[in-house]
């Protein structure tokens, strides 16, 4: 890759009691190894449900959009390599306001994906007998299936117990297993089962632009592709972060959407004609449930099929282990910000955040109540996620113009230009969840909101010395970008009241982005201001001596 050099870590990175024990392949297999979960899984047979075989083109357009994404949090994870880094870089450009948001968002979207793995798992595992009765007939969890939902909750955290250099390995392992899998089932299923005619026979695109565009958000394509951040979010345990985060995060998105592509592509081509002869939206066969396990019992490899049905417990498995990961460290990093309570910030003898891995598992013990099913969680967890990362180009525009002369391992070619064509996309793709997901995430935000501006009021009346400074100056934009996703997505043809026709809801969002953009770039914290909050981060997390 361009533009990385091999500077050695610097002292004053992030670590606090974390240790840096992870080197670039733990980088990048964490990432791998979220990004390669229970999407590809069911992502390949919801998006070809939704869009026919044009789901090809989904694929390459959410593929381009978190590459770019991805573009920016490499430079921004060099800069700055400190421990939850998602939730940082707004409060380093845009103070404290912003800094709390954009890292309840964070922390929203970690906390919620390990509760949408174990459904996964438990939703393929129906296949065995021993599993029946874990599962409902619409796919939600009996009463029985959350018992073992929550167990399984717990063997995430108790892993995690065992330090971050245990579960490197552990998840270095897995993602071996997870890699290798599909890209077996992809040349073992394509290999005298592959029909061209598949792409045409039903019409390429039956849904038109608007199903290839629903496609990304509604039926997992986005989920499935996300999870680059890991390796941001475990940059204050990295042993040479301004050298291995840029590399670990491009490396890992590459990864990931070749794989991804070629599921599809492999997926429509190899079904057979009946399973689809009453149209795409109609797809049915025997053992569809599971689909690509399904697929390959259909077309006569039955000891293959076996071999999925295993990979649908260690893949979702290996996700929903470095998911609780990084919930326990984006709370860290919002307790050194002091957003939340310092427990957070504690760690045990291993370098572990003990309070905030109990709390992740809380937290996703409370998801299998009101989100019971796979499906009901991807929408929102998409939108979450890509609100999560919508902080980051913002931040990066901030970065360019006042901090010029800062260290940058890794430089993003034709970075004022990506940066806000990235902001853009996000909102495009928020925008594609449709309205009635985005309420959901509304009201979510909401209850973020009275949490942690509960403790940032305690902190700040009590006088306390790490109280956040809460800077509405410069980020007065926030409500105004939160309040207008919201209101395009009412008006629009997604789920909305469909006042705002097709096509010019998204010139809205494409027009209202930009002007947040640079609404909030004007406004944003003076390079001192920011100076000041990186320097903070330094003091509050160096290591005890």
């Amino acid at each position: 890759m361009a533009n990385v050099d091999q500077a050695a870590p610097v002292a004053t990175s992030d670590t606090g009691g974390l240790r840096r024990d992870v080197g670039l392949i733990g980088l990048m297999w964490a990432s791998v190894g979220s990004i390669i979960g229970s999407g590809w899984l069911f992502g390949a047979e919801k998006a070809v449900v939704a869009a026919g075989p044009a789901a090809i083109i989904s694929w390459v357009i959410g593929a381009v959009a978190i590459v770019l994404l991805a573009l920016v949090h490499a430079e921004l994870g060099g800069m700055f390599p400190v421990a939850g880094g998602t939730a940082r870089y707004p409060h380093y450009a845009f103070g404290g306001l912003a800094g709390m948001s954009f890292g309840w968002f964070s922390w929203l979207q970690a906390a919620t994906v390990a509760p949408i793995e174990v459904e996964a798992m438990i939703g393929y595992a129906k296949h065995w007998h021993f599993a029946d009765g874990l599962q409902n007939a619409n796919g939600t969890l009996t009463t029985s299936g959350i018992v073992v939902a929550v167990l399984l909750m717990a063997v995430f955290v108790a892993v995690n117990f065992l330090g971050v250099r245990i579960l490197a390995h552990t998840n270095s392992a897995a993602t071996w297993w997870k890699i290798a899998v599909p890209l077996a089932a992809i040349f073992i299923i394509a290999i005298g089962n592959f029909h061209p005619g598949n792409f045409t026979s039903q019409g390429f695109a039956p849904f038109g632009a608007k199903g290839v565009l629903t496609a990304i958000s509604s039926s997992g394509i986005i989920f499935a592709l996300l999870g680059f951040e890991q390796a941001i979010q475990l940059a204050g345990e990295s042993r040479n972060p301004k050298r291995d985060l840029p590399r670990a995060t491009l490396g890992s998105v590459a990864i990931g959407s070749v794989i991804y592509l070629l599921l599809q592509i492999v997926f429509i081509g190899a079904l057979p004609h009946a399973s689809f002869a009453k149209g795409w939206a109609n797809l049915a066969y025997a053992g569809i449930s599971g689909p690509w396990a399904g697929l390959a019992s259909l077309v006569g490899l039955g000891w293959l099929a076996w071999v999925l049905y295993a990979d649908a417990i260690i893949s979702p498995g290996g996700t929903g282990l470095i998911y609780t990961t990084a919930t326990s460290r984006i709370s860290y990093g919002l307790a050194k910000n002091g957003y939340a309570p310092k427990i957070f910030a504690k760690t045990d003898a291993r370098g572990v955040p003990w309070f905030g891995l109990a709390m992740s598992f809380v937290t996703g013990v409370i998801c299998f109540l009101p989100f019971p099913s796979w499906q009901t969680l991807v929408g929102f967890i998409t939108s979450a996620s890509v609100l999560m990362y919508a902080g980051a180009p913002l931040a990066y525009g901030v970065f360019k113009d006042r901090l010029p002369n800062h260290d940058r391992p890794y430089k993003l070619p034709f970075g004022k230009f990506i940066s806000p064509l990235s902001f853009v996309v996000a909102n495009l793709i928020i925008f594609w969840s449709g309205w009635d997901t985005l309420w959901r995430l509304g009201c979510a935000i909401l209850i973020g909101y009275v949490l942690l501006g509960s403790y940032a009021a305690y902190a700040i009346s009590k006088g306390l010395p790490d109280a956040p400074r809460l800077d509405f100056k410069a980020a007065q934009w926030l409500v105004p970008y939160l309040a207008g996703i919201g209101i395009v997505s009412y008006l629009s043809t997604f789920g909305g009241t469909g006042d705002l026709p097709l096509w010019w809801d998204m010139l809205v969002v494409t027009v209202f982005s930009l002007g947040i953009y640079f609404w909030a770039k004007a406004t944003a914290s003076r390079p001192e201001a920011i100076e000041r909050s990186i320097e903070e981060v330094v003091v509050t997390d160096a290591p005890a001596h």
